[in-house]
């Protein structure tokens, strides 16, 4: 097992990692961008390195200043977690060459499995149903229409190097074409460092479901089955759960045995998952192979009682799984929502500055992955993830009443989130009854304007207001690189003393 890890990430999936490797006993090291000098993930870490300005570009995708990270603080292996460099071949070949361990899929499974337009390649030769769509990508965005034109409108323009709805635009016709590309290929560069982009044909309003699949370096493969991620917003999974409503016991069994069946023609080990989309008729396409950790891996853990993150330490030290296919079973329902920092009611626009008071939700059955803190900064220069918020109950209805009264107990003043708009998600008939798909948002909170803000959070955000205008005056001292600090709710109020009587 390893002595220490470095997390080249940031936010709550770092925090996230970083408290798994303390509960197995490993030393972490963060790095983060000069935006970042105050983030929970660097506060939790054991050590943390600096690694460039705020851009990402220079910082969290800058592959040689993590590498020199990891040297200088002898750290024996590498997680990157999901986005940034956790799908990059290129990064994960640079591990191997400099004798750090890459906790992900080896650099030949990545460079397959995390290019979108190779995994499609491969799959379709072992036979597994796929969505039409290109069977390469190009350099010159003109050679898109013809591709376009033989696929049929609409088309799906998608990422190749990476997921989570970066880069992603439906296209009706010809002339939308060439601006979509464009803005695709500019996003995917900015999230991936790669601007290569393809198509493939827009199946309208199917069910988004998806299978976590692992597999060790001796060829063992288990599914640990379903999420159902329909609820999308701009093609971002904005709430996921499991177990999925559409499947049934055989159709289940189908799809997780195609998904360990995707993993070994590519080649995969660590953990990965493998999406479908499945249409009214019940007919499942591969989709793509997500070759990384998930962000909604939390709903499988509590379903399962597994430890992914764990598992990956696990599997990357060498270990074999330690459970076969026949000794998984999933228990109960649970639900995540994503905490973003943006604005329902001004086209979810992102939304940066302090938090002023923030109140988590508590209680039985509630799990908080979170990146933030009350006074810490939110910048503007990255995926506006905050938290997530997951839930597990004896059946989906529980699950979903519990949802409800955890979304009701959080309180994040100081920025706009999302909350009170996954109130109304989570609480539509249509979502309680379980039909949902992938135009849910769109065909039922269009225009979202929500509901007038409770008295109780009006005293809080007055309240967070006069704190903070407490907290001008004090200034830490050094950065975490050269010395750690240890962070105190006490230290955000600014300077205070005890009254006298």
């Amino acid at each position: 097992m390893f002595k220490k890890i470095l997390i080249a990430n940031r936010g709550e999936i770092a925090v996230r990692i970083i408290k798994a490797c303390q509960e197995i006993g490993i030393r972490t090291v963060a790095v983060y961008s000069e935006v970042d000098r105050k983030s929970l993930h660097v506060q939790t870490a054991d050590e943390a390195v600096c690694i460039g300005p705020a851009p990402a570009i220079e910082s969290y995708l800058n592959m040689d200043r993590i590498i020199q990270a990891a040297h200088d603080k002898d750290a024996e292996a590498v997680h990157p977690g999901y986005g940034f460099l956790a799908e990059n071949a290129e990064f994960a070949r640079l591990c191997e060459r400099e004798k750090i361990v890459f906790i992900g899929p080896n650099s030949r499974a990545l460079k397959l499995a995390g290019d979108k337009v190779r995994s499609r390649q491969t799959i379709e030769k072992a036979g597994i149903p796929i969505i039409p769509g290109m069977k390469g990508f190009y350099k010159d965005i003109s050679n898109y229409d013809d591709e376009a034109r033989r696929i049929g409108y609409p088309v799906m323009i998608k990422a190749s190097a990476g997921g989570g709805g970066k880069g992603m635009r439906i296209v009706s016709s010809a002339k939308e074409l060439k601006p979509a590309l464009e803005a695709g290929m500019r996003e995917a560069k900015s999230a991936f460092g790669n601007e290569s982009v393809y198509l493939e044909k827009y199946i309208e309003e199917p069910r988004h479901v998806e299978f976590q699949v692992l597999a060790d370096n001796y060829g063992n493969i288990v599914h640990l089955f379903e999420r159902e991620c329909s609820i999308q917003r701009r093609h971002q999974k904005i709430v996921e759960e499991t177990p999925s409503q559409a499947l049934d016991p055989e159709l289940r069994l189908k799809m997780g045995e195609i998904a360990k069946k995707v993993m070994q023609v590519t080649g995969y080990n660590n953990a990965g998952t493998v999406e479908f989309l499945l249409d009214k008729d019940k007919n499942f396409y591969f989709l793509e192979v997500n070759a990384r950790l998930q962000v909604e891996h939390p709903v499988t853990e509590l379903t399962t009682g597994v430890d992914l993150v764990h598992l990956q330490i696990s599997i990357a030290s060498g270990e074999k799984l330690p459970f076969t296919q026949d000794e998984l079973e999933q228990k109960g329902h649970a639900i995540e929502c994503r905490i973003y920092a943006e604005d329902p009611l001004n086209n979810f626009l992102p939304s940066s500055g302090k938090v002023l008071f923030f109140k988590e939700p508590r209680g039985p059955g509630v799990r908080h992955d979170c990146g933030i803190y009350s006074g810490c900064d939110v910048p503007i220069f990255y995926d506006p993830i905050l938290a997530k918020l997951i839930v597990w109950a004896e059946d989906r209805e529980k699950a979903c009443q519990r949802m409800i009264n955890a979304l009701n107990d959080y309180v994040i003043l100081g920025i706009k989130t999302t909350i009170d708009f996954l109130k109304d998600v989570i609480n539509h008939p249509q979502f309680r009854q379980g039909e949902t798909t992938t135009g849910f948002i769109k065909n039922n909170l269009d225009g979202w304007k929500g509901k007038e803000k409770s008295k109780e959070k009006q005293s809080l955000a007055a309240l967070a207001a006069a704190f903070d205008s407490f907290n001008k005056t004090y200034t830490r001292t050094g950065t975490a690189a050269e010395k750690k600090e240890i962070y105190s709710p006490w230290l955000m109020l600014g300077k205070w003393r005890l009254g006298g009587g």
